[in-house]
Parts: C-alpha cells; structure tokens; sequence
C-alpha cells in the first residue's frame, strides 16, 4: 500500500501548519528528515532538514500500525504554518520514493478499511467537520464516538440468539429439540421491531438538528413579517413597503438559536389575489409553511390566513405592537418590543423537540432500519402461523441482520464512499 501524506490544518498562513503522513513508509519518511525520531506517541521539538538545507523546527509525533487513526504508521509533523515553509516540507516528501500526495479523505477510508472506524463513525466524523452550532457538534461527536455501532451490536447480537433458535428448530427437526423454542423467540422480535421503530421516530429529529430547523413566518399582506425577519437577523434581508405583495419569493435567514441552527422564512403574504405572479408566490408560501417544523402565524387583527391554520405546537402573535397595543403576545420588527419573548418561546419549543432525538441523523440510517423492521415483521408475522415455516422465518432473520450490517458499512459500503470522502478535505 502507498504512504500518503497531505496538510491536515487550513491552507493559508497560520500560527500552526500540520502535516501527516501515513502507511508503511510513514516512519522511515520522518527519519529522512530528521536526526532521530521521537518514541511513539511522545511529542518532540526535532530540526527538519532534506539535502543539506534545514526546512523548519518542529513539534514531531509518531504513532505505530493499530494505535493510529489510520490503523497505520503515522507521522504528524507540527510545522510554523507559514506557506514557504509548508511547501518546502510538502516538497521533501514528494521527493521521497513511495510517497505520493493523498486524495480527499483518503485517510479517513484508510482508518475504515483497517477497521478503526465504522462507515457510521466516518460519517460523524464529516459531520463534526461541518458543525456551526453547540447541537450539532455534540450529536455529531456522539455518532463519531461509536453510538450507533453499539446499538446496531446490541440488536445483532439479538438476532443472532433468535435466528439460532430457529436454525436448531430446522437442523434438528427429528431430535429433542424443545417445542416452546418459537415462542421464546417471538417476545425477542417484539422487542427488537419496538426498539428499531422509536429509533426511526427519534431519527427524524435528529436529521432535524443536522440540517437545522425551519421557522416559517407567515400572516396576510402587511403583517409586518418581512420587518420581523429584518429585526431577527439584524439587517436589511428583505424588502419592506406599504404595498401589499411586495415580497414574492421566499427569504431565508440563517440563525444559531439556542445551541440549534434554524432558518427563518420570510414567506409572501397570503391572501386571495388576481395576480398571476402573486398568486404564485402565494402557492409556494403555504407548501414550503406546511413543510416547515414550526410556523409563527402573524395575525393582523380578525384576518383569515387562507390555506393554512395554527396546528399544534405553532405560535400565534400580534405583528406591529408599536401602532396597535393591546393584550396577548406582540411583536414589532420596528421597535424590537416581544421580540426576546417570541425568540425565547421559538427556541424553548425546538429544543423541547429536539430531546425526543435518536442517534441516527442520515436518511440512509433510516431506510436502512425500515427495511431492518419489515424484516423483523415478516418473521414475526409466520412465527405467529399455526405451521409456521422456520427456513422463511430464518431467511428474514438473516435479512433484517443484513439491513444492520449496512448501516455500519460491513457491506455494500462502496457504492457509498466516494459521496462520503467527497466532502473531506485532502489532509481528512
């Protein structure tokens, strides 16, 4: 197998650049570069020199093959990241035979190849990389730490009690197996269909909370919506005016409210309108509102919303509080008055939803544990059979144990890799 090497931090000039190196000729690199490698896993200040001229000092760590990321020989070098001197050291392992330059998240599908990673963990890890907000960061530091993968073991090692069961029940049909061995194993599906199905449910905010929440503020003409949405986010991002069906398109505005990413939609005004263009607008405004996760309905006065009504766990308040006063929740994007409160209250009932999260955060999780359950329910359904038929009923056994083992990438993983590294830097 080649050695890579590549710049793991940012490119640019910086306090510190570091540079890693890893695979068979990984350690015999370093020493090329320096006069003694330090002792695995101990940092050391070490000069770098390569044909006679000095590059740099640097801060060296070595890891051995099975106590690195990669699984590999490993060799990080902790360079002054100023560009001149990053590319020097770049350049003295190009020169070095057997080492080539790695592509993006090569190292990454190195630890999963040598079985440091699960295809899960490598996700988290993505995930990790592209966190903006406190909630992502913890989810994904949890995926990455190897949530899933327990779990899936847990409900593997399930399985395979339950699918011996049955395997006995057909390999020994004429010796003295115990006739209560189904029955035993039905209580264990039951478990296992129950556990895997609040997984789903709890998966589907979870996904929430990696791509962020969707706020949609709607309410009649003039409501003082897109005024709202200006005060939320602290500048002109939407057009304000007198005239009615001034905004026609939907504005997103990007917020870290309370730990948790939320886009806010600035959506048209909705009412009944002989305008072609408007009515369009008016359309797209109730489908992307009733695909929202929460809508804040701005009421102006007794006016009807057509199309839409507050469902459960939506908000309803009074725009422009400045020019009508009065009882109840109000706001206004001019003054700022009830604007904590409703960005208090928005937050409070996200975070009240986000708690039901699960550890699954990809809709390839999902189906993959959808197809796990519809295995698990035809098993379930012919054991409950008054001849029940064990080889179907270990066929679904060995079908569900197969949509487990793709969620963590023990197969059919290639057809998703090179999606995955495609979002990895060339030093990931």
């Amino acid at each position: 197998m080649d050695t890579i090497y590549a710049l793991a931090s940012a490119r640019g000039k910086a306090g510190v650049a570091v540079v890693r190196v890893s695979g068979p000729s990984a350690l015999m690199a370093g020493a090329a570069l320096m006069s003694r490698l330090p002792e695995p896993r101990q940092a050391a200040l070490r000069r770098l020199f390569w044909q006679g001229v000095e590059l740099d000092q640097a801060l060296v760590v070595c890891f051995k093959a099975g106590a690195s990321f990669t699984g590999e020989d490993v060799l990080e070098l902790h360079l002054h990241g100023s560009q001149a001197v990053v590319s020097a050291v770049l350049r003295a392992l190009a020169d070095q035979p057997g080492l080539r330059l790695a592509e993006a998240g090569e190292f990454t599908r190195r630890a999963l190849e040598n079985g440091c990673l699960d295809l899960a963990q490598v996700e988290g890890l993505a995930d990790l990389i592209d966190a903006e907000t406190e909630a992502q960061r913890v989810q994904a530091l949890r995926v990455l730490s190897g949530a899933i993968g327990e779990r899936v073991e847990l409900w593997r090692s399930d399985l395979i009690w339950a699918a011996a069961m049955i395997e006995a029940t057909i390999d020994f049909a004429d010796e003295d197996v115990p006739v209560d061995v189904l029955p035993e194993v039905l209580p264990v599906l039951s478990r296992l269909i129950r556990d895997l199905r609040a997984e789903v449910a709890g998966g589907v905010v979870a996904e929430r909370i990696r791509e962020g929440f969707e706020v949609a503020i709607v309410g009649p003409p003039n409501a003082g919506k897109s005024t709202l949405l200006n005060a939320l986010a602290g500048r002109e991002a939407a057009i304000t005016s007198e005239i009615a069906g001034t905004t026609r398109d939907i504005i997103e505005v990007k917020m870290d409210l309370g730990g948790l990413a939320v886009t806010f939609l600035d959506t048209a005004g909705i009412r009944q309108t002989d305008d072609r263009i408007e009515s369009i607008g008016v359309d797209l405004a109730i489908r992307r509102a009733q695909q929202a996760d929460l809508r804040v309905f701005l009421q102006d006065g007794e006016t009807i919303i057509p199309g839409l009504v507050p469902g459960e766990g939506d908000i309803s308040v009074f725009g422009k509080a400045d020019e009508a006063p009065g009882e109840g929740l109000r706001v206004s994007g001019k003054t700022g008055e009830g604007l904590r409160e409703l960005v208090d209250l928005i937050a409070a009932i996200l975070l009240k939803r986000s708690a039901a999260a699960g550890i699954l955060t990809r809709e390839r999780h999902r189906i993959a544990l959808v197809s796990a359950i519809e295995a698990l329910e035809g098993a379930q359904s012919e054991l409950k059979k008054t001849e029940a038929m064990p080889e179907l009923v270990a066929e679904e056994l060995r079908r569900s144990a197969r949509a487990l083992e793709v969620l963590v990438g023990r197969i059919d993983v290639e057809s998703l890799l090179a999606k995955i590294f495609a979002s990895f830097c060339i030093g990931k």
